[in-house]
């Protein structure tokens, strides 16, 4: 029976927890559990381990299926009682701009996410440049992702935004 691999564990205050491992067959994969219990399953480069190559979100319910097909058991109280310990009631997020987004090629301030929905922008990551503390004039285009701070309902409230 082979044995469990060494299994990396990173808190991300005010997301959640980050769990890496290297697969037997040399892939570096992640899960990274977020605050409101979603989850990505995240898979790097080979040659740039700081780059995700492809990467899945989950909700809650869909995490609780693939465990169940996998024959894991269920989620810990040790994440749980982790996740709990971050800054109540706020949360990050990095969400990509979808293909075919409505917003892309808008301005921050065109879709009035903080009056929207309480998040603020904080960044946009365009290939690999980082544009902190965007303006309201700072055009998103599909494939930025987009960095954003609120509470749970404000980032969900963002993502439809993005998405519709």
């Amino acid at each position: 029976m082979a044995s469990m691999a060494d299994v990396r564990e990173t808190k991300l205050p005010g997301v959640g927890v980050r769990h890496e491992f290297t697969t037997d067959d040399g892939e570096h994969v992640g899960v990274l559990v977020h605050r409101d219990g979603r989850r990505e399953l995240l898979v790097y480069d080979r040659d740039d381990p700081d780059a995700c190559r492809w990467m899945l979100s989950m909700s809650v319910a869909d995490t609780r299926t693939i465990g169940e097909l996998l024959g894991a058991s269920r989620v810990t109280e040790e994440v749980d009682a982790v996740v709990r310990q971050e800054i109540e009631g706020l949360s990050i997020e990095w969400m990509e701009m979808p293909e075919g987004s409505p917003a892309a090629g808008r301005t921050i301030g065109d879709g009035e996410y903080r009056t929207k929905t309480g998040a603020s922008i904080v960044a946009v990551i365009r290939g690999d440049k980082t544009i902190p503390a965007p303006g309201p004039d700072q055009a998103m285009y599909e494939g930025d992702v987009i960095v954003a701070v609120g509470t749970n309902e404000g980032l969900v409230r963002v993502r439809e935004i993005l998405r519709t």
